[in-house]
């Protein structure tokens, strides 16, 4: 092969990116709830991805506020992140695009077996958590600015409680959904968790199901649905991102191929997401 051939086929390597089998892989940042990392979904579905395009997805899992602020400074790629007004916002603002529906699951709340506040049988969330403020018992909330978080304040509200962090029953902790759940366990306390997670840990835990039921569809609270959206960084705010890449990424997400593996993904025969996107319901 010639010098100037051997440039020539270099540079038709490099514009196709990380399509390319011969070339180096290329990265996607992907800032994501830590729901989806916790759960072992991402270290599931994520392989398949990297195969098909050369590609190194690197993750950072924190809290849906905290991952669409990575977005906006733009400093990753996509985001996948479970809070759709926040995701509306960030659209709004011209840091994202193409936002399309993934998956969702369910919000639960999850407690010591022996149940000292008495929320079982709460018809809603909102019962359950005024119950556990009558009682002073723990509680323990992320306080991360996730979607969970932004949830269980939306649940506060409706029983017309604001719980205070000085009380000594309210655990704000700044952590992820997984550190949250072995805080609870630890100390015996409520907390307010995706159900994804909180099954992919049930073993590691002493904590039951209290509010939700044992599947998404005994929930008696239609007001815990956990719908999750995928959305790309915008480049012409930031147009240092990857965005050929993240469309790509936003398009293997919604197929019906992995919303399939999604569904397949299960503890216990129990799927801990259940898909969502345009493609799956138009199959």
């Amino acid at each position: 092969m010639t010098r100037r051939l051997a440039l020539v086929l270099a540079v038709v390597l490099s514009l196709a990116g990380c399509a390319a089998p011969t070339s180096a892989p290329q990265k996607l940042i992907l800032a994501t709830t830590t729901s989806t990392a916790d759960s072992g979904l991402l270290d599931f579905l994520l392989p398949d991805f990297e195969a098909k395009y050369n590609c190194d997805v690197q993750i950072i899992a924190v809290g849906t506020g905290q991952a669409l602020a990575i977005g906006a400074k733009g400093d990753a790629d996509v985001v996948l992140v479970h809070d759709p007004d926040k995701e509306a916002a960030f659209v709004a603002s011209g840091d994202g695009v193409n936002r399309q529906h993934v998956m969702y699951n369910d919000f639960i709340l999850v407690g010591p077996v022996s149940d000292p506040a008495g929320v079982r049988g709460s018809a809603t969330a909102a019962e359950a958590f005024a119950r556990i403020a009558q009682a002073k018992a723990p509680f323990a909330s992320r306080g991360d600015g996730s979607g969970t978080e932004t949830k269980e304040k939306a649940i506060w509200q409706a029983a017309g409680i604001v719980p205070d962090p000085r009380s000594g029953w309210y655990f704000s902790l700044g952590q992820g959904m997984g550190d949250t759940l072995l805080f609870a366990s630890e100390k015996g306390a409520y907390t307010l968790a995706d159900r994804g997670t909180y099954l992919s840990m049930r073993d590691k835990l002493s904590l039951a199901i209290l509010l939700g039921g044992d599947t998404l569809d005994q929930n008696p609270d239609p007001a815990l649905r956990n719908p999750y959206g995928v959305v790309a960084v915008n480049p012409a705010k930031h147009p240092n991102v990857r965005y050929d890449l993240a469309m790509k990424f936003i398009e293997w997400l919604t197929s019906v191929e992995t919303q399939q593996r999604i569904l397949q993904f299960t503890v216990g025969g129990q799927p801990l997401f259940y898909p969502d996107s345009a493609a799956w319901k138009a199959r």
